[in-house]
């Protein structure tokens, strides 16, 4: 008789965790990012924590229940939309029998998913061993295993916890030099477009915004264009000509999110200082999404951490084709509203552009004299 057996891995179902508070979207955003992974968002739950406590970061009876929760939903795993410290992970991990992954652990996979250039894979490597390094014991539980030594001659040896310590030190700080060499090769790529006299409009904003797509529309590209979030890792520049007798480089960044770990932020700083260093910033946002004044925000606080503030920019309302008579326009004064799926708006885009970096240019020339 003959056996059939299933050769495709089974999608795996995620029990969702979002608290309550000033930027809570409901958990739309997190099954968003548990999507993106290519897991199954098995349900969501968005609770309000009266009591904080050191073992859950929460009562230890709205623990259990959650834990209840996700175990009759057969979950494979829980995603919370917060850090909890590595000894409250492995207090989740002992109640609720399944592995619990973090907002931060959850952003970098899915950062490894997209590493497409040798760039990206050494930025992402980073961030994972940088976000490791403290919760290794999560993955030792009997840490009196011992390697080396003999009792009564060299005493007691090293554990096995404290070797990988040590050679996840040692990796960090080769992929640092390795990131320092790339961030080097990054600075004369911009010293060559200094000696071609071209200044650069860095397009900025929220994950999945429309970044790459804005990108393509401007400049005839074919840059990847997915529907999910951090399509895009690497910052892609091209030339454009926004008006007659007007060249610059446009450059496509890597999107931001809420709470963007600081590890991936020091890991992708040569990437994101595209945007710190840029002449001009085409901030571009998703007019239809609810939460567009919070990513707005977002954005706006990660560009204030490159110390990319004072640069002069032009806020562009995406996606205006998927608005159903609401006006999001009153909320960004001077925005421009347009569709880059339909092409509306396109043109105003590219007039404002070009007076925009010709008032640059003319400011510029002025100081210089």
């Amino acid at each position: 008789m003959k056996r059939y057996y299933e050769t495709e891995e089974k999608q795996k179902k995620a029990f969702l965790v979002s608290i309550f508070g000033d930027d809570c979207d409901n958990g739309r955003e997190l099954t968003g990012l548990v999507e993106s992974l290519g897991a199954e968002a098995a349900g969501c739950e968005v609770i309000h924590v009266r009591e904080k406590q050191a073992k859950f970061g929460m009562g230890s009876g709205k623990a259990a229940e959650l834990a209840e929760k996700a175990a009759a939903l057969e979950a494979d795993c829980m995603v919370f939309d917060w850090n909890p410290s590595p000894s409250q992970q492995r207090n989740w991990e002992k109640l609720a029998g399944i592995p619990v992954i973090d907002r931060q652990e959850l952003i970098i996979r899915i950062f490894a998913q997209r590493a497409n250039t040798r760039e990206a894979a050494l930025q992402v490597q980073l961030a994972e061993l940088s976000y490791s390094l403290p919760r290794l014991t999560h993955k030792y539980i009997d840490l009196s295993r011992q390697r080396g030594g003999r009792y009564g001659t060299k005493g007691s040896g090293e554990t096995l916890l404290e070797t990988d310590r040590r050679q996840i030190e040692k990796r960090i700080s080769a992929l640092e030099k390795d990131l320092a060499q790339v961030s080097r090769q990054r600075q004369v790529q911009r010293q060559q477009r200094k000696r071609m006299e071209l200044p650069v409009c860095a397009i900025v904003g929220y994950t999945n915004a429309g970044k790459s797509s804005l990108l393509n529309a401007l400049t005839g590209s074919k840059v990847l264009v997915e529907n999910k979030l951090f399509a895009t890792l690497d910052a892609t520049t091209r030339r454009f000509e926004p008006a007659p007798g007007v060249h610059a480089l446009l450059c496509d960044t890597v999107g931001f999110i809420r709470n963007l770990p600081h590890s991936l932020i020091k890991a992708f700083r040569s990437t994101l200082e595209e945007a710190a260093l840029a002449d001009m910033l085409i901030h571009i946002l998703d007019a239809s999404d609810p939460q567009v004044e919070s990513y707005y925000k977002t954005t706006v606080s990660v560009l204030a951490e490159l110390g990319a503030e004072g640069i002069p920019a032009i806020t562009v309302l995406n996606k205006i084709d998927r608005l159903q008579g609401e006006d999001v326009q009153h909320l960004f004064p001077g925005s421009l509203a347009i569709s880059v799926h339909e092409g509306t708006g396109l043109d105003a885009l590219k007039n404002k552009i070009a007076k925009k970096l010709r008032e640059t240019k003319q400011k510029r020339s002025e100081k210089s004299r």
